[in-house]
């Protein structure tokens, strides 16, 4: 097959799969198509969206270009964040009912389907059970919840209701990593035997997120629902008790990856995290975190590096896998994406895979300067040769668009869901480890038991 016909060979059937396996996947029964009735014909779903900060509109503005879905109501605790929702909804036709209470939201609102969650990580294991109670199908941004114990009321009360919940690990459904995952490494295996992993999302210092003036939630209100302050309120990313910190915030994506691609779970942690610059007093979650996970996988035993630094964008953010005879290096951003064969490799056993359209172009690797002339040691290696992947596996679709048309094909019953809920417990779990080990210290083993809700 040439490369014009990759993405339909693989493409629709692949992103149908469930990312970890038809034993983790919720199966499709009745119970999926029982809240569409009042759609059915034109199979119009109607969602809400509880909580509409930056995350929540960039889920809004993804979910508005996918056919068949209308926004019916926004929920918010602050003003400013549901009445720009709430306009931007209408002025693209959409329902804009908006509530400060989600409580009185699903009450009031009926004919709904679903409710995108993005509310703060504290907030969604009570947001996502009230909603299936409700008897609405849930997408929930990640962390799943910023405990293990709400994450595990989110699992069983996804069973006990027979709703879907998918949780925002979004690399779950996107071309690229579905592309990657299923053609380069288990279809092709190019990289061979697979021995390590680095990955890392490293951003700038910035100010603390703000407010315009006038706007701010009076302290009643703010401590109403868990804040002490307008400051915390938003970055509550940074406290302790609303999220988990930048490890949870940046890192659960790309660590959710490393679980996926090898098919496994960790078996130990090893984690450094130091607030090198922030101020403790604000910044109660470390800037900087190092974290070493180890692996054991039928091959044999991987290790994966991952760090998040907050004080500096070097290098932005990646996932690099390693094996012994070649190397994935994977991101969101397409352009940065690249595929290394290991020198000694023979080209001939690569090229039955660049003829059927699994490798793009070929990029022209850097020269290694003479040993002679620059005094460099002569045991370096030689550049791998470098390719691009097929410009049929970019979408120029929004970034968290294909992980919401799943949630949305699986609701209709065309899908299994990329992330389900005992796919996203198990992130939850392996990520938030990071931080008890960074505080104790120490190395922290995994139990087998401990992935189970």
């Amino acid at each position: 097959m040439g490369a014009s016909g990759v993405q339909q060979e693989w493409g629709r059937r692949e992103l149908l799969k469930s990312a970890a396996g038809a034993g983790a996947a919720l199966a499709l029964g009745p119970a999926v198509f029982g809240p569409l009735r009042a759609a059915e014909g034109k199979e119009v779903i109607n969602a809400a969206l509880l909580g509409a900060g930056e995350q929540g509109k960039a889920l809004m503005e993804a979910t508005r270009r996918i056919p068949g879905v209308r926004f019916q109501a926004v929920c918010d605790i602050w003003p400013y964040n549901r009445g720009w929702a709430a306009r931007r909804l209408r002025a693209y036709r959409h329902g804009f009912n908006a509530y400060e209470d989600y409580r009185e939201m699903l009450d009031k609102e009926k004919g709904l389907h679903a409710v995108i969650v993005a509310t703060p990580d504290c907030w969604h294991a009570e947001h996502t059970v009230a909603c299936f109670h409700a008897g609405l199908h849930v997408y929930c941004e990640k962390e799943m919840s910023n405990t293990l114990e709400g994450a595990r009321r989110m699992v069983e009360a996804a069973r006990q209701t027979g709703r879907l919940l998918q949780i925002g690990h979004q690399r779950r459904s996107s071309p690229i990593y579905g592309f990657c995952k299923e053609k380069l490494l288990s279809e092709a295996k190019l990289l061979g035997r697979m021995t390590a992993i680095n990955g890392q999302w490293n951003r700038s210092v910035h100010e603390p997120v703000g407010w315009p003036q006038g706007t701010g939630l009076e302290e009643a209100a703010l401590k109403k629902y868990g804040y002490e302050s307008m400051h915390q309120l938003r970055n509550w990313r940074w406290y302790k008790g609303l999220g988990g910190g930048p490890i949870v915030d940046l890192g659960s994506h790309q660590i959710d990856i490393y679980n996926w691609f090898l098919g496994t779970r960790p078996t130990a942690v090893l984690a450094s995290g130091r607030n090198n610059y922030y101020d403790q007093a604000t910044h109660q979650w470390y800037d900087t975190v190092m974290a070493i996970y180890e692996y054991a996988t039928a091959e044999g035993s991987v290790s994966a590096y991952y760090q998040t630094i907050t004080t500096n964008s070097g290098q932005g953010y990646y996932e690099m896998f390693m094996g012994h005879e070649g190397t994935l290096l994977v991101s969101e951003r397409a352009s940065r994406c690249r595929v290394y064969r290991e020198s000694w490799v023979a080209p001939t056993k690569w090229e039955r895979w660049t003829a059927k359209g699994y490798l793009g172009d070929a990029v022209e690797p850097e020269k290694k300067p003479a040993a002679q002339a620059t005094g460099l040691d002569s045991r370096e290696s030689e550049p791998p040769p470098c390719y691009q992947l097929p410009e049929q596996v970019q979408s120029d679709k929004l970034i968290h668009q294909p992980h919401l048309e799943n949630f949305f094909d699986a609701i209709r019953g065309r899908a299994k869901l990329t992330c389900p809920a005992e796919v996203g417990y198990e992130t939850a779990v392996t990520v938030l480890k990071v931080n008890e080990a960074a505080e104790a210290g120490r190395r922290l083993e995994f139990k087998s038991e401990e992935f189970v809700a």
